[in-house]
């Protein structure tokens, strides 16, 4: 019993759709079926998730919103059209969009279920086409599925007794169709996942009705070891551990969200990300374990928009409690930190621009002066994170050798290091400028 997930290229439009149909077809075990929203059909495009937040924003501000009303309908209109299917399903995703622009209470959940109607549209319009088909299927609300979730809009966290209710879908003969990206919480509350959810959501299903298998298929064939938009046709990468992909996707592999993980990492179930445009080709396995290899680098991800906070204070090492009450400070404004590195004496602080703005950078400054005493406290920004990533990185000999040999044969200085805090990861801070410079000489000494 397999989970498929189809992201937003694969149902941005009716031919797209159809290659879908294909591919459920193929394998009678593609049970459960989770979908995204429209996503883009060609580069300029605006995906319908972000027309959308466009029309829940004009509304809310009592602006004129029937322009993105007339876009989103029109794209949903292109698709129904194309696959023949009865026109009185647009009736109803237009009236679902109005019925959501009139629910009540906060903002934030208003555009929760603004946000909804576009996996929730996918959803039925598959479902219908399949049927259309001779294949099998019914839509099914999450709410129905059994997908309940915590009362924070647009963070939902999945509540524990869903798995159990999940579960119960096994019984069910013809196939599922479920829309990523929302749950419900216990009052009937509709609520989504952060932005990229449907990943989420595909995950949980996997688990819950504890899937031999989550497919994943989006628009490339796997993962590769490095951006393709700085490296041309690099190499593929076949298996996958799950805490290589998280470090991986923390610092910019974009192929998965990283929370999306969890749930099938919990149950040790494999995920195979495909490529909705090529079925055939093998994709990439991401699996709880794997046996140690000499080549033991799998990937070299990198991410921009950070800055790092240096403290230097003589005898800090000596001073008990120093490092809880400067992260203290940070926790107290509401910052979160990504890494921290130290010495005896000193101590960086690593954090993503967005969340450290200038009015924070002050008060925080400020108040690591006046309470820590610190000798000296500056600030660094335009920083780029690299990682070079393989399970059994840190106790593999010399790795650390030909990463420092690569950084230095593209001229590049390395402002960081932070090894050892994680066992299948080194991380490299560098000025943003030099990352293309960077990732190409790691990539021509690990891989080629």
């Amino acid at each position: 019993m397999k989970v498929a997930k189809f992201g937003g290229s694969s149902v941005a439009n009716a031919e797209q759709l159809r290659k879908v149909g294909n591919i459920i077809k193929s394998d009678p075990k593609r049970k459960f079926i989770v979908v995204s929203a429209p996503g883009k059909r060609f580069k300029n495009d605006t995906k319908v998730t972000d027309l959308l937040i466009q029309l829940g924003n004009a509304y809310h501000n009592q602006q004129n919103y029937e322009v993105f009303l007339v876009a989103i309908l029109e794209r949903f209109q292109e698709i129904i059209n194309d696959l023949e299917i009865d026109l009185s399903l647009l009736s109803e995703i237009e009236n679902n969009i109005k019925v959501a622009l009139r629910v009540e209470g906060k903002p934030e959940s208003k555009m929760d279920a603004i946000k909804a109607i576009g996996e929730d549209s996918s959803a039925k319009i598959l479902s219908a086409y399949l049927n259309q088909n001779t294949i099998s299927a019914q839509y099914m609300n999450p709410k129905d599925a059994g997908i309940f979730v915590s009362e924070e809009p647009g963070n939902a966290q999945i509540l524990p007794e869903s798995f159990e209710l999940l579960y119960k879908l096994r019984e069910k003969d013809h196939i599922l169709v479920i829309p990523g990206f929302f749950g419900y919480s216990k009052t009937g509350k509709l609520v989504t996942f952060s932005r990229g959810g449907s990943d989420i959501t595909g995950s949980i299903v996997a688990a819950g009705v504890k899937a031999e298998i989550y497919e994943n298929f989006t628009d490339v064939d796997s993962v590769y070891s490095v951006n393709p938009n700085i490296v041309n046709n690099p190499k593929e990468i076949t298996t996958l551990t799950y805490k290589e992909m998280r470090e991986l996707s923390y610092a910019g592999f974009s192929v998965f969200h990283d929370e999306a993980l969890i749930p099938a990492f919990r149950e040790k179930i494999p995920v195979c990300i495909k490529n909705t445009n090529n079925p055939d080709a093998p994709g990439t396995f991401i699996i709880a374990e794997k046996e140690a290899s000499e080549k033991c680098v799998v990937g070299i991800a990198s991410d921009t928009g950070f800055c790092s906070l240096y403290v230097s204070k003589y005898l800090m090492n000596r001073e008990v409690g120093f490092g809880r009450r400067l992260l203290n400070i940070f926790e107290d404004e509401g910052i979160s930190f990504e890494h921290a590195p130290s010495g005896i004496d000193d101590m960086s602080v690593i954090f993503r621009v967005n969340n450290f703005t200038k009015d924070k950078e002050k008060i925080v400054v400020d108040r690591i002066k006046d309470e820590l005493k610190v000798d000296t406290v500056s600030l660094h920004r335009d920083l780029a994170v690299i990682m070079v990533v393989g399970e059994g990185l840190v106790n593999t000999v010399g790795v650390a050798g030909k990463a420092a040999s690569a950084f230095a044969k593209a001229n590049v200085n390395i402002e960081m290091i932070n090894q050892g805090s994680s066992e299948v990861s080194m991380m490299f801070g560098i000025k943003d400028t030099d990352i293309d410079a960077a990732i190409r000489s790691l990539y021509q000494t690990f891989f080629e």
